[in-house]
Order: structure tokens, then sequence, then C-alpha cells
């Protein structure tokens, strides 16, 4: 997430290696690839492998009581997935689906663990992995009980720009991840209803615009300003968008 006037980094894995680590680090696992809706890990399951992403995007889900699945997080190609599982050997704490065309390699712990021990500069950057979630599950919480539904929403929309944001035609910025009603909820906390408000509020503003579980950010200072970030913020995140 992103707050006052710094941006909060997600550092992804694969970018922070050395170009000799890198090059080793691809030939560990077995590459495969998935289509939208295909299930790369499920909850529960005791499959030790760590994910590493270098095409396309995939959704991370966990049930709740009763069953429902709440979005946990968003990642794209160079992020890595199911690292826990792979080191502590415990269960599945989630569900990692692709969100289209993902390309994917699977390394088995046996594989993993004997890399980190003879290449421990990578350490750093998995631990940069740990360390930012552990930063955004702290500001998400902070976010939670201090903002109001309306100004989360925003902020994980200018989030979704930086990270997915493709650029149209007008200025407009096309989020490139496809997510419904229920799933904006869970990424702000909050009821699919409520969210259902809030994105009829910043449509009818002008800031946003909504089809086909397509997102459309139209006024993205404007939509930074209702976030409460500052200006500097929302330029950078202009510059960063493709």
């Amino acid at each position: 997430m992103m707050h006052g006037s710094n941006m909060e980094g997600r550092p992804q894995f694969l970018n922070a290696l050395t170009d000799e680590a890198r090059a080793a680090f691809a030939r560990l696992g077995v590459r495969r690839h998935f289509a939208v809706g295909d299930v790369l890990i499920n909850e529960g399951d005791h499959t030790q492998d760590m994910v590493v992403l270098y095409k396309g995007v995939v959704k991370v889900t966990a049930r709740l009581d009763g069953g429902r699945a709440a979005l946990m997080d968003i990642k794209i190609a160079g992020d890595v997935v199911g690292e826990v599982a792979a080191l502590d050997r415990g269960p599945r704490s989630a569900t990692v689906t692709a969100c289209g065309d993902v390309t994917a390699a699977f390394i088995p712990a046996c594989a993993l663990v004997p890399f980190l021990h003879a290449n421990p500069e990578t350490m750093v950057p998995l631990m940069g992995v740990f360390c930012s979630r552990l930063r955004r599950s702290d500001r998400w919480r902070l976010e939670f009980a201090g903002y109001p539904v309306l100004v989360r929403l925003a902020r994980v929309l200018v989030e979704l720009v930086v990270s997915y944001g493709r650029k149209e035609r007008n200025g407009v910025v096309r989020i490139d991840v496809n997510l419904s009603q229920p799933e904006f909820a869970a990424l702000t906390g909050s009821t699919t209803n409520t969210v259902h408000k809030a994105l009829a509020r910043l449509r009818r503003d002008g800031l946003i615009s909504t089809g086909e579980r397509r997102t459309f950010v139209r006024d993205l200072p404007r939509l930074s300003q209702v976030a409460r970030l500052s200006a500097s913020v929302a330029e950078e995140s202009s510059h960063r968008t493709a």
C-alpha cells in the first residue's frame, strides 16, 4: 500500500537478484503454463514447492468462516508464492489462481533449500518478500481502523494503477487485473454492498469507469486526493504506468 508521501515498495524477488543468481535460479524447478481460472496452489494441500511467476497475474485467496473466500493479495511476474510452505513444510495457507495466461516454475523444497545455502546472497531478496508482506499487513490494519471505506478503496485503486496500470488514450489508465466487487470488498476490509456504493460514487464523480470486471481510472490526481495521498504520489504513479 501507499501512504503519506511515500510509496511502499513491493520488491519482486527475481528483480532483486543479481544477473548471475537469477540465471542460476532460472534453472531450478519445472515451468508450467496456466489459463485463467486454473489453480496453481490449493489451500490446505501439503505440497512444498515455491512457485516463481515468470508471466501473468495471480490472485491469492484464503477461506474464512463459512467457506467464503477472501482476496489476500495479487502477484505478478517476478513475484514468488508458496515460499512459506516450501520452507516450514506446513500446509498451504492460501489458494493461488491464475487471472489470465500464467507461466510459473515450481521449485521443490529439496532443490530450493540447498540452493539458498549455496547462494546465501539470495536470502536477502527472499527476506524482502517476507518483510514487504508484513509491512503491507500492518499498513492495511492501520488503514482499516483509520480511514473510511471510500478512502481505502481509492488507495487500493491507486496501488493497482502503480502495479498493473496500462495507459490508454486521453490519460485514462486501465487496471490490467479483473476484480469483482466482492474481491474489492476483501481488499478494502468492507462488505460488497458498501464497496458497491463507494465504486458508484467514484464513477459518478468521473474518477473511474467500470465494465466487464475491468476498471479504468480517468482522473488519477483526483483519485489520489480522495485516497488522501500527496500530489507527488499521483505523479509518480502516472510515470510508472506502462
